[in-house]
Order: C-alpha cells, then sequence, then structure tokens
C-alpha cells in the first residue's frame, strides 16, 4: 500500500510523455555528470533512477537549494501573523547592527533579504568565508550597504542565513526544528539534517540534506500552491509571491539565471521557476507542463543541465495521455534501474605493491597538512591511510570495483564513500573516491619513484581550483 506522503507511480504515457522522449532526454543529460532525476507530472513520478552510488534512501547535499526551504519558514511565519515582510532588519539584532545607523540600513526590510536586494556589493557570506568567522550576524553587518536596499541585485547567502537567524529571534528553535511538524513531516521528509553556524543556527543559503523524492514533494507543494493532502502547508499567496520576480537578474535572455528573482526562487524561460544549488541540484517547477523536476548532480556548468530539459523534454510534455507503449516503458525502466558511475576499471598489476605495502611515506608542510600516507594492499583491493592535523583517515578501495567504507577525510566529519583503485602502469597508482551523500568525486594518482611518492588530488568540482597542487613524500 502507498505510504500517504508518498508520490504515486504511473507510466509516462499516461500522463502525456513517450517513454522514448525521457529515454532520450537521459541520454542527453548523462553527458553532465548527473546523480539522480525524478520526474513528477499532474501529482504521478513518470520516471526515477539514481546512478549507483548514489540511491533513493540516500541524502544529497543541497547547498543553495536549501535557500527555496529557508523562504518556505519565512512565509510559514508571515502566514501566521508573527513576521511582517516590511518588518526593519536591525531590529531584529540590537546588539549586531552597525553603531551608526545609515538611511541604507534603517530602510533595509526583510523582504530586501528575501529577494537578495540588500544594497551590498557583494555577497557577505561565502561558505568557504564563513569558516573563518564565529559570529555571522556581525559578519553581515560589517559590510557597508552600497546601494539604497530594494535597488540592486546581488546574490548573498549572507542574507539568507540572517533570514534564518530571524526565525531562530521568533521561534526559539532552530529554522530546522520548525520545519520538522509543519513542512518536513507532512511531506514525509525524514532524517533531513543541517548544517550549523558556531552559534547554532541553520545555514540557511545551504546545508540541507534530503533525498531526491523529497525534493519532489517539495517541488509538488509548491506547485499545488501550498497544499498537500488537503493541508495548506503554507499559504497559495505567499507561493505567488515566492515565484514571482521581484527584481532583475540579468540581461541575457538564453540565460536561466537572468529571468529575474523571487523569494529565495529563480524564475526560468519557458514559464518555470526553480530552486538550486551548486554543482546541479535542481527543484524545477513547470506550471504550464503541471510537471517538478527533481536533479541531483556534480556538474560545474548548470546552464548546460537545464539547456538540456528544454531542448529534449519540454517538448515532450503533451495535453492528453498517449497510448501505451509497453515495450518503450520496459526499455525506459530498464535503463532507469542500472544507471551507474561505473569503477575505475581494473588495468594492471604492479609487483611495486608488495614492495611498499605497509610502508609510510612522509610529507613536508603543505597546504592541506598530510603528514604521512600508507599503503595497504591485499588480494580485494587497498587501504589508503591518510594523517593530517585532525588525525588518521582511511579510504578502502576496491580493485577495479566499488568498495564501501566511511571516511573523515576532506569534511572532517565521518561520511560514506565508495572507493576503487587500479595501477594504470608499473609506477602509477589511480584511487577514485566518490562521496555519494555529496556532489563530490576525487582522483587521487599516486606516482612512485624509487623511495619518492608524488601524490596529486583532482575533484571533480570545486567553488575554486579542482585541481590542488602535487605533495611529494618520502619513505620513512
Amino acid at each position: 500500500m502507498t505510504h500517504p506522503n508518498h508520490l504515486p507511480r504511473s507510466t509516462p504515457e499516461a500522463h502525456g510523455i513517450a517513454s522514448a522522449d525521457i529515454l532520450a532526454f537521459l541520454a542527453a543529460l548523462a553527458q553532465h555528470n548527473p546523480h539522480s532525476v525524478m520526474l513528477v507530472r499532474h501529482g504521478h513520478v513518470v520516471a526515477e533512477g539514481w546512478w549507483s552510488p548514489y540511491a533513493p534512501e540516500h541524502p544529497h547535499m543541497l547547498f543553495s537549494l536549501s535557500k527555496s526551504f529557508t523562504a518556505t519558514a519565512v512565509g510559514m511565519l508571515v502566514d501566521a501573523g508573527r513576521l511582517a515582510l516590511d518588518a526593519p532588519v536591525v531590529a531584529f539584532f540590537p546588539a549586531d547592527s552597525p553603531t551608526e545607523i545609515s538611511d541604507h540600513w534603517t530602510a533595509l526590510q526583510v523582504q530586501h533579504l528575501l529577494s537578495m536586494t540588500t544594497g551590498h556589493a557583494a555577497d557577505t557570506l561565502s561558505p568557504g568565508f564563513a569558516r573563518e568567522t564565529h559570529h555571522w550576524v556581525k559578519t553581515f553587518f560589517a559590510q557597508p550597504l552600497e546601494y539604497p536596499p530594494g535597488s540592486h541585485f546581488v546574490y548573498n547567502s549572507g542574507a539568507t542565513y540572517l533570514l534564518s537567524a530571524i526565525v531562530q529571534q521568533i521561534t526559539g528553535t532552530t529554522m530546522l526544528d520548525y520545519l520538522q511538524p509543519r513542512l518536513l513531516a507532512p511531506l514525509g521528509i525524514t532524517n533531513a539534517t543541517w548544517e550549523t553556524c558556531p552559534r547554532g543556527i541553520n545555514t540557511g543559503g545551504w546545508g540541507l540534506s534530503i533525498t531526491t523524492e523529497a525534493i519532489a514533494r517539495f517541488g509538488q507543494l509548491y506547485l499545488q500552491g501550498g497544499m498537500w493532502r488537503g493541508q495548506q502547508l503554507v499559504s497559495a499567496a505567499w507561493v505567488a509571491a515566492a515565484s514571482t520576480a521581484h527584481i532583475a537578474s540579468g540581461d541575457d535572455p538564453a540565460s536561466d539565471w537572468a529571468q529575474g528573482y523571487g523569494f529565495q526562487f529563480w524564475r526560468c524561460r519557458h514559464g518555470a521557476y526553480r530552486g538550486d544549488g551548486a554543482f546541479g541540484q535542481f527543484c524545477l517547477i513547470m506550471l504550464e507542463q503541471d510537471a517538478v523536476l527533481a536533479i541531483t548532480s556534480g556538474v560545474e556548468q548548470m546552464q548546460a543541465v537545464l539547456n538540456v530539459v528544454w531542448e529534449h523534454l519540454l517538448p515532450a510534455f503533451q495535453s492528453a495521455a498517449l497510448p501505451a507503449n509497453p515495450t518503450a516503458h520496459e526499455q525506459l525502466q530498464h535503463t532507469l534501474q542500472n544507471l551507474q558511475i561505473s569503477p575505475i576499471q581494473r588495468q594492471n598489476t604492479a609487483p611495486l605493491a608488495e614492495q611498499i605495502s605497509g610502508k609510510t611515506y612522509n610529507f613536508s608542510a603543505n597546504f592541506i597538512h598530510v603528514t604521512t600516507m600508507v599503503f595497504d594492499f591485499g588480494a580485494d583491493g587497498c587501504v589508503l591511510s591518510v594523517s593530517d592535523y585532525r588525525g588518521e583517515h582511511q579510504i578502502a578501495c576496491g580493485n577495479g570495483e566499488w568498495r564501501a567504507s566511511i571516511t573523515t577525510m576532506y569534511l572532517g566529519e565521518p561520511q560514506p564513500i565508495v572507493a576503487s583503485a587500479t595501477w594504470t602502469d608499473e609506477h602509477t597508482f589511480v584511487i577514485e573516491v566518490c562521496f555519494y551523500h555529496t556532489p563530490f568525486y576525487t582522483t587521487i594518482t599516486n606516482r612512485f619513484n624509487g623511495d619518492t611518492l608524488v601524490s596529486e588530488y583532482c575533484m571533480n568540482v570545486g567553488f575554486g581550483s579542482t585541481e590542488l597542487p602535487p605533495l611529494e613524500g618520502t619513505l620513512d
């Protein structure tokens, strides 16, 4: 029996989409490192797939798609009469706002935080910068307002963080805890996590992790004007306000980032709107098609993903049901059930593995603070142990196949991974690591020459350079 919160399943043809057209869409999407996709039409899931090791039950980092959930919390407080859009922002933080209040600061209202029109000239709190400061509210107020609030658009994660701080000020609880009984539980979203700042406030502008279907249900809630299973979770008036462009965001007609910005939602071409996050996390709401598309991925060029949607999926929507096509639907289901990110293929074995197994390579001072590396080779693969200032971290690698383990490397906290490795020649050992709760995928190329090891790290995506300077170590 279907759970009352789950979206019902159906065939694409029953809702006016040919299975063959979805196959063509998937083939085009596959060129852009997707992790999952779920297409909902007329309230029914008509296609869903995960590129293994990504899977339906695994949460995925949303990055800035989190902003749309923050806006929803604000909307609920507005609906309840506990918060006004024209409320002055400085009134919530009398101890942290500027000692000298300029006219710009006096004019700053909650609605300006929502529409990214605070008057700042640049983002006040990028994730990288945020890690370097303890008091993020003061960081926001320490940066001057160059423009009158409401007049100038700048994408500003600090503004969203401040919305989260306001929610916590009003409710006395974190935004995640506030949303739990009001949004997440009614939608059947479980095990959601949200990063916090050093002072215990949810980051707001990023940091939420949920599953693909949770993204789709959230989009369906907005498509239905805030109604879910007969319950108005957020008002239709709020949905309309959040999805309306309040400020211009560019002038390129071919860009989905230049169609205007609402309340933590982007307007799109073709009458759609969306929440999105770095590296290709999408909740796309297509009003004219009565459809929602949820995508997670690990891609730098996010516009390319939306171009695939407009070029391959949008023309596939028909106004009426299509004749059943069991053969095409079976082919679609087979494709969706067998999507995968392939592990590195086993190429060679190397006598060098026995010689270096278990030995310690020491590294001089380097910018990622690696001190030692040890490779332990066995019949089923290798365990790489890396030590740095935080302690020892391990990556278990399958021999040309994925091997699952938990590591504290990179993100500091335990993260589930799969990894595979092979010798590409007699001196080069390559490891590929997939952090399948995130967009990130790392390739570690290790070159051995006598007593020397040169180790190179390359990420699939990143906020800065994805290739790190080589590390050079020597045998103990």
